[in-house]
């Protein structure tokens, strides 16, 4: 079976704005049911579970329930940091009944522009290797910096990815993680795929992301999200 696991446990506090992020309204729709829907139409996701900010729970389900999101199963409680929200929510799967050869397709809630495509390769990668992290080669020039003003080095980009989410696991797997770094003192590793790589040993497979899987963090990027839900191809494009 294959799931997908939402995390909304933020509070949004860089936004800057009343509610949190995740459910601030764009095109007459909150930023997390655009995310959602695009688990609920792709065939080969069973269910979805999200990790909630607390107080938000109800509001949540209500929109499930007026946008037909029926393949919301579960609500879990977030965590004081991304680790933990994680934490909480591959546990509650686990107390749910899930097998530990589950694939669990971990998503931030304000990425909403998800595609099908990419759905579908973390999907077929997870499945070939056991893990599969979305992820976009950089085309920037790289600084390194220790104060954010100045530099003296810059870092090759050849090498380097830009992670972004989905991030599948088979759902035991990730439980050992989180048990392995509960061990080592590992608390706020801010993906999956950093708490993987800061554990070592875990040869991690790259799935082609796209400019258009946003997260949404600024106002910014809340302009640049409503720009890109209106944009139309141009029909001369191959």
């Amino acid at each position: 079976m294959n799931y997908a696991l939402i995390i909304a446990g933020g509070s949004g506090n860089r936004m800057g704005q009343d509610i949190p992020k995740q459910f601030m309204h764009v095109d007459n729709c909150p930023i997390i049911i655009h995310t959602l829907m695009a688990f609920q139409k792709h065939p080969d996701i069973q269910g979805i579970a999200v990790v909630c900010l607390a107080g938000w729970e109800t509001v949540l389900q209500s929109y499930a329930n007026q946008f037909n999101i029926t393949k919301l199963k579960w609500i879990f409680p977030g965590g004081n940091n991304g680790q933990e929200s994680i934490h909480n929510g591959i546990y509650g799967l686990k107390e749910a009944g899930c097998s530990d050869d589950d694939l669990i397709l971990v998503h931030d809630a304000v990425r909403p522009l998800l595609s099908q495509d990419i759905i579908s390769s973390n999907i077929a990668i997870c499945q070939k290797y056991g893990y599969a992290i979305t992820g976009i080669k950089c085309r920037e020039a790289i600084l390194e910096s220790e104060d954010g003003f100045t530099s003296t080095t810059s870092i090759p980009r050849d090498k380097l990815i830009r992670t972004q989410t989905p991030q599948t696991f088979r759902l035991g797997n990730l439980i050992a993680a989180h048990e392995e770094a509960m061990a080592k003192g590992i608390t706020n590793s801010v993906a999956s795929c950093t708490l993987m790589a800061e554990l070592g040993g875990r040869q991690m497979h790259v799935v082609p992301g796209s400019e258009k899987n946003i997260k949404i963090t600024t106002i910014e990027d809340l302009e640049i999200l409503k720009a890109l839900m209106k944009v139309q191809p141009e029909s001369w494009l191959k």
